[in-house]
């Protein structure tokens, strides 16, 4: 059941606020990565790699978690669970563009790889637990 993410903790999404994204590997085992994240109406949002660990896992296995830290209040945080519901490459170069922005503060994501195709993953909250 989609959980809207609470009012009180939307602003972590406009600030310099990094995640840590949970997902699962074959044999069950948890992989972190720290990722930039965004809100896309009521999805969580996150761009990576093509191939990547964390892109490999939610295809075949769309359970996620996520929590982030407020940058001004390390006691301060939102815990995320939910599902990836779409991956799409269409608008991803933009939008790590558009994250970089947000994070380096560059107009242009200076991490680029040869042949490397960028990727949304928009997430549907089920659960959320806030703290501070």
């Amino acid at each position: 059941m989609p959980e809207a993410i609470p009012e009180k903790y939307r602003d972590l999404f406009n600030k310099r606020a990094f995640a840590s994204l949970a997902t699962l590997m074959p044999d069950g085992r948890p992989q972190v990565t720290p990722v930039w994240c965004d809100m896309e109406g009521n999805h969580v949002v996150f761009n990576s790699a093509k191939g990547r660990q964390k892109d490999r896992n939610v295809r075949r296995d769309p359970r996620v978690a996520m929590a982030i830290i407020d940058p001004e209040n390390p006691y301060r945080y939102m815990e995320i669970r939910g599902r990836v519901v779409e991956i799409t490459e269409e608008g991803a170069d933009a939008h790590i563009d558009k994250l970089a922005k947000k994070y380096l503060g560059v107009d242009k994501y200076p991490y680029r790889q040869p042949g490397e195709v960028r990727v949304i993953y928009k997430i549907v909250p089920e659960h959320t637990t806030t703290m501070g």
